[in-house]
C-alpha cells in the first residue's frame, strides 16, 4: 500500500507543474481507487492550485513591499534626501523605457547605509542600493547601469519566478517527505501551508543566493537596452562592473557572493555592445552627479 501511494504522490508531483486541472483528474482517480482519501485529495488539489496560479500585480505589490521591509530590517535606510531623490529621479526615468514601464504601486529606490557591495530588486518595482555599489559608479552614465539591471530584474519578473520555483519545490519536497507512509492530519497541514512563507522564500534568494545566473545575464542585456534607449552610455555598465572587481574582496558578502564573475558579466556586456564607442558625458550630468553622490 506504502508503494502504491508513493507511486501516485510521485505521479501528481510530476503533472503539477503542467496544470492543475490534470492534478484534480489524478487525485479523483487516487480517491475512486482508494489509495488516497479524500481530505488528501483536497489538501493536494489546493496546494496544486497555489503552485500554478498566477500572481496578480496587486499580489506582486504586496509581495515586493513585504521583501522590501524584510531587507530594510538587516540593512539601515540612507536617509539623505538629495541623493536619494536623485537616484529615484533618475530611476524613474529608466523605467519609463522598460518593457514593464509601470507596476501596480510603481517604481521606488532607495539606498542602503552599507559598505557591502549590493542592490535588490523586489518584486513590484521596489529597488534597494548599496552605498558600496554607489561608490563604484564614477558617473551617471554608471549609476545609470546599476539602476537600468535592476530595472531589468523586475521587468523580466525574475523575483516572480523564484516565488513560483519555491511554490513548486515545497510543494514536492513535502510529498517526497510524506510519499513513504499515509498522510496524517499534521502531514496535510504541512501540504495545504507549503507556499506561506514565499517572502522569506525570495528574501533569502536575493540575500543569500541572488538570482540565477541567466537572469544576471538577462537583467545585463536589459540594461543595456534601456541605456542606450534613454541616451545614457552603455559602457557606463562596463566601467561600473570593473570598479566593482576591484573593490569586491575574496568571500566578501553582496555582489561577490550572488552574482557572476564582474569579469565574465563585462564578456557578455561587450558582446552586446561591439566594440568601445564612448559618448562624451554633458556637463549637466557630471555636476548633478558630483552633487547627489560627491559624498556618498
Amino acid at each position: 500500500m506504502r508503494m502504491r501511494t508513493a507511486g501516485i504522490l510521485a505521479g501528481l508531483a510530476l503533472v503539477l507543474a503542467g496544470c492543475a486541472e490534470v492534478t484534480k483528474i489524478g487525485t479523483s482517480v487516487g480517491v475512486a481507487t482508494g489509495r488516497i482519501t479524500e481530505e488528501q485529495k483536497q489538501a493536494l488539489d489546493l496546494s496544486s492550485e497555489k503552485a500554478s496560479e498566477q500572481i496578480t500585480p496587486e499580489q506582486e505589490y504586496y509581495i515586493g513591499r513585504s521583501v522590501a521591509a524584510t531587507i530594510l530590517a538587516s540593512y539601515k535606510s540612507f536617509d539623505q534626501e538629495a541623493a536619494t531623490r536623485y537616484v529615484n529621479v533618475l530611476g524613474q526615468t529608466l523605467a519609463l523605457a522598460s518593457k514593464k514601464p509601470e507596476t501596480f504601486g510603481g517604481y521606488h529606490f532607495g539606498i542602503l547605509d552599507t559598505d557591502e557591495i549590493n542592490a535588490f530588486a523586489a518584486p513590484g518595482g521596489l529597488i534597494l542600493v548599496s552605498r558600496g555599489l554607489l561608490r563604484c559608479c564614477r558617473s551617471e552614465d554608471a549609476l545609470a547601469a546599476v539602476l537600468a539591471h535592476e530595472v531589468g530584474h523586475v521587468e523580466r519578473e525574475h523575483g516572480l519566478g523564484a516565488i513560483e520555483k519555491s511554490r513548486r519545490t515545497a510543494f514536492v519536497t513535502t510529498l517526497a517527505v510524506t510519499a513513504g507512509k499515509s498522510l496524517g492530519k499534521a502531514d496535510l497541514a504541512d501540504l495545504t501551508k507549503a507556499f506561506e512563507g514565499t517572502i522569506g522564500d525570495i528574501t533569502s534568494t536575493l540575500v543569500n543566493s541572488g538570482y540565477s545566473r541567466q537572469a544576471e545575464f538577462e537583467a545585463d542585456a536589459a540594461s543595456v537596452r534601456i541605456l542606450r534607449s534613454v541616451g545614457y552610455d552603455p559602457e557606463g555598465l562596463v566601467d561600473m562592473l570593473e570598479q566593482m572587481e576591484k573593490a569586491m574582496k575574496p568571500g566578501s558578502r553582496g555582489f561577490g557572493a550572488t552574482h557572476p564573475a564582474p569579469r565574465d558579466r563585462i564578456d557578455a556586456v561587450r558582446k552586446l555592445i561591439g566594440a568601445p564607442a564612448p559618448l562624451e558625458e554633458p556637463s549637466a550630468r557630471r555636476q548633478r552627479f558630483a552633487a547627489a553622490l560627491g559624498r556618498i
